[in-house]
């Protein structure tokens, strides 16, 4: 019988973690073929579009770390639950944005809903599954991610062109209230990793204000005098924050996972660079496809349907297959296929066949499900049980920070090439560069993120080593 009950916990587990999942990777891939549209009906910048996807990254990134910690701290299903209700909200009060402003502010608010799912549904799903059966899980679950990816510019290009840009939103809600409803009546028990543990305040000050001011501060340095001076002021806080986290007894980041934990570290290391390399490319392709190649939403939807396709099928392989062997290796060969596809993406131009951006793009996609799956195993499996809250909320984070930097230097460069010329109306030449700008960029910070993958060393125990994990009801 409890056998049956550990059984029927880790189904309900996995069930909503990979609802929500999807849910939260269909909106993200959506939204990107439905931006020049925005764009048109309020009239805004390339450069303002660009903040539609880099306000929701950036508050999922300052609170992922704090609203995890809290979540350690007060329960994890709780705040998982709340986390799917506010997104769900959020999601629904931003399709009455009369503004690209009032958007953006939804969306802000919408990152911070995100970040509690972030922080908890991994943490949970490693709690409940052993692990000999946690990367098969978490393949599952990322697979479900790139389902969501792969039905965003295909589902979502449909659905701007036909019914408008706001039944994306309409969509994604109504997966929302699923969700919930899957967590609050199916997912029984509590996980609670430090309930008699202190929140750092301190820390989640400094880190919220420093990684925000860092990140804005760079994606706004040709536009804003001050910026330079709120990167710096980012950088000092961030400072401050490693330095706090150092000396407190309960921090939200545990430094010291980094410091004497290799596989910890470069685990983390590859993910942020992975993302900081690779995040763009949907956004970036979009932009494409749609003003220098002249496509309409859904045709450009259906193009970039490919990649998360090739996500979706070979994430539960890679997974187990990361049970099986050690995952730095199948991590760094899907690295390092990303990398190779970026460099060539770096030549595209207005003459270029839309058959190489075909066959590109599902080379990035073998390569993404080589990466995600086997190198989350890594994290999680590289700590014991008590700091799983913190590994699940630290690789979230890397995957956040990661995707607000890629956004930044994408940012960067448009302002760079493309200025405040609204989008429909800036030239192929400076959209051009700016694409081979970009693609060159995470060229390079792609290939360094091949050499922290491959330096990560190994992660797997022998069977007599172990860990165990408790049940749910035992962290009451």
């Amino acid at each position: 019988m409890a056998k049956d009950s550990k059984r029927s916990i880790e189904q309900a587990a996995l069930i909503a973690v990979m609802s929500t999942s999807f849910m939260v990777a269909f909106m993200g891939s959506a939204i990107n073929l439905a931006l020049p549209v925005m764009v048109q009906e309020y009239a805004s910048t390339a450069t303002m579009s660009s903040w539609v996807v880099a306000s929701y990254l950036l508050s999922s990134a300052a609170f992922l770390l704090p609203l995890g910690r809290l979540a350690d701290i007060q329960g994890r299903r709780k705040y998982y639950l709340a986390g799917t209700i506010l997104y769900t909200l959020f999601t629904l009060l931003s399709t009455l944005a009369n503004s690209m402003e009032t958007l953006i502010f939804w969306r802000l608010l919408q990152g911070v809903a995100a970040a509690m799912i972030f922080g908890t549904g991994m943490a949970i799903l490693t709690s409940v599954y052993p692990p000999q059966q946690r990367g098969k899980a978490m393949g599952w679950s990322v697979s479900l991610t790139y389902t969501g990816l792969t039905l965003g510019p295909a589902l979502g290009g449909f659905l701007t062109q036909h019914l408008g840009w706001r039944t994306i939103f309409y969509l994604t809600a109504l997966l929302g209230l699923v969700a919930a409803y899957q967590i609050y009546h199916h997912l029984s028990g509590e996980w609670q990793g430090a309930a008699n543990e202190d929140f750092d305040w301190k820390g989640s000050l400094f880190y919220g204000l420093g990684l925000i001011s860092l990140l804005y501060g760079l994606s706004a340095i040709t536009t804003e005098t001050w910026a330079g001076a709120l990167a710096i002021l980012g950088v000092a806080l961030l400072c401050a924050f490693a330095w706090v986290e150092l000396r407190s007894l309960s921090p939200i980041l545990n430094i010291r996972l980094f410091r004497d934990n290799q596989a910890f570290a470069f685990s983390n290391l590859a993910a942020m660079i992975n993302y900081s390399s690779t995040f763009a490319l949907t956004f970036l392709l979009s932009i494409y496809l749609q003003i220098v190649r002249g496509l309409d939403t859904q045709t450009a939807g259906l193009i970039l349907l490919i990649q998360p396709v090739l996500m979706a099928v070979f994430s539960p392989m890679a997974g187990t297959l990361s049970d099986r062997i050690e995952p730095r290796l199948v991590a760094s060969c899907g690295m390092a296929l990303n990398t190779l596809c970026l460099l060539v993406l770096a030549f595209i131009n207005e003459n270029t066949s839309l058959w190489l951006v075909m066959v590109i793009l599902p080379l990035i996609g073998l390569g993404f499900a080589l990466f995600s799956s086997p190198n989350t195993n890594a994290v999680m499996s590289s700590v014991e049980p008590r700091f799983y809250g913190i590994a699940s909320s630290t690789i979230g984070t890397m995957r956040l920070v990661g995707q607000s930097v890629c956004m930044a230097i994408a940012t960067l460069i448009i302002s760079i090439y493309v200025g405040q010329t609204p989008l429909n109306s800036a030239s192929h030449t400076a959209i051009t560069h700016t694409l081979r700008t970009s693609f060159i960029t995470f060229t390079v910070l792609s290939l360094f993120g091949v050499f922290a993958s491959l330096a990560r060393g190994k992660v797997h125990q022998s069977p007599q080593s172990g860990t165990s994990h408790p049940s749910p009801q035992g962290n009451r």
